[in-house]
């Protein structure tokens, strides 16, 4: 066959690798795929980390993208628990942490985001947590099972969605939960602060106490084990054990050794890749977490960590890689578990860029529409315990088209006829 003396090698053993390497075969591609992952699990995906899996309601086997024979029987080549240490572009090849030097006539980087560190005091103590990888979640679930049991204390470093999950999640095992955040509301540069203040009620209700306006600036411990946390307007609260929820960095590294281009700051700082998901390096392509993609349909560059991005762009690059003509357009979108409210966020809305908030439904019951406008041009939306609704919503966002804000506001008029 053509494709049979050709390498593809996918770099990340997350969903976006997982998915690429699926969509390869499902193409058609005869040659070799091989995946490497510097983990040692199977390729995961991430949302139960810090929802069903954490909270306990699934358990671990649910969060693998494939059972473990599907690799075997589509002929995809596993090398787990080994990074990949160095690419050399003009060689087109990838060394790996034991030496072994793989050759691909295309590359997919699908390494993803690392949590961001607390560079506070105390940060090496036993307690302290992060929450990215299957590891994490193993150890969190059993530390908060255990703060449940013995009535402990959980600090939450941070607000957004990762912060709020794993409060959800303490609070379901019974822990006593803190979290200090710098600004005046939840998920304030996401939501703002009308819609921000919603899930401060939300959790408020279900005991956790929140901390606005600060930052940690020590952790206290004794004898290798957290006592305290610290914050920056002289107050202390009593903890057991502290997540760092401060967000994600693109694991950018490699790409840089390499000498691909990578997007400033503001758009994210990913690697950067134009809409087909190719890097600067024509047999080179990024997806998921990492990529910092040119848009066609918001006309900017923006860098997505949800997994909805992994799920389609690692698809839509393998599709290229294979020649075919993609352009990777999918309207952004995640969805969010806490207590009793369910949510799905479809658009893209930074702060800044919408002039109107317009709400359809009770906010008060938490079960509403919320849209974020231009100009009436709805630029995102967000449904919170109203549910089908996520295709008229995104094809609002597609459309580009003025709307009128009464009747996006009224809950009589269907959505499908604004469209």
């Amino acid at each position: 066959m053509a494709d049979a003396h050709r390498t593809f090698v996918i770099v990340g053993g997350g969903l976006a690798g997982a998915k690429a390497a699926a969509t390869l075969r499902s193409e058609g591609f005869s040659g070799r795929v091989i995946l490497i992952g510097d983990e040692r699990d199977h390729p995961y995906e991430r949302p139960p980390l810090s929802k069903g899996y954490l909270s306990g309601k699934e358990d671990r086997d649910s969060v693998f993208v494939h059972e473990n024979g599907w690799y075997a029987g589509a002929d995809v080549e596993l090398h787990l628990g080994q990074p990949v240490t160095s690419l050399d572009p003009a060689a087109r090849t990838v060394e790996t942490g034991d030496g072994a030097v793989v050759h691909y006539d295309k590359l997919l980087l699908a390494t993803g985001s690392e949590p961001r560190r607390l560079q506070v005091p105390g940060t090496d103590l036993a307690g302290v947590h992060h929450l990215r990888r299957l590891a994490h979640a193993d150890r969190l679930r059993h530390v908060l099972s255990a703060l449940g049991r013995d009535n402990g204390h959980l600090v939450i470093a941070g607000a957004g969605w990762i912060g709020l999950e794993v409060a959800a999640a303490a609070r379901g095992y019974g822990a006593e939960v803190t979290v200090v955040e710098p600004e005046s509301t939840p998920l304030l540069r996401v939501l703002g602060p009308e819609l921000g203040q919603i899930f401060t009620e939300l959790h408020s209700d279900h005991g956790v106490r929140f901390h606005f306006g600060a930052r940690l600036t020590e952790i206290v411990g004794q004898d290798g084990m957290v006592l305290a946390v610290r914050t920056d307007d002289g107050e202390e609260h009593p903890a057991h054990d502290v997540l760092a929820a401060i967000g994600a960095a693109p694991r950018t590294a490699l790409a840089e050794a390499a000498g691909l281009t990578i997007a400033p700051r503001e758009e994210g700082g990913g690697i950067a890749v134009d809409a087909s998901l190719r890097t600067s390096d024509p047999h080179i392509y990024a997806a998921g977490d990492v990529a910092s993609a040119a848009h066609p349909l918001l006309g900017t560059r923006l860098r997505v960590e949800h997994w909805a991005n992994a799920l389609n762009g690692g698809p839509a690059a393998a599709r290229a890689m294979l020649g075919q003509d993609v352009a990777y357009d999918r309207v952004p979108y995640f969805f969010s578990d806490q207590y009793d409210l369910g949510l799905e966020y479809s658009g893209w809305a930074p702060p800044g860029s919408y002039d109107q908030v317009v709400i359809r439904g009770d906010a008060g019951k938490r079960r509403f529409i919320a849209f974020w406008l231009r100009e009436h041009t709805v630029l995102a939306g967000m449904n919170v315990n109203v549910w089908d609704v996520t295709e008229p919503i995104q094809q609002l966002i597609r459309s580009g088209r003025p709307v009128d804000p009464d009747a996006l506001a009224d809950p009589s008029v269907p959505l499908e006829s604004l469209v």
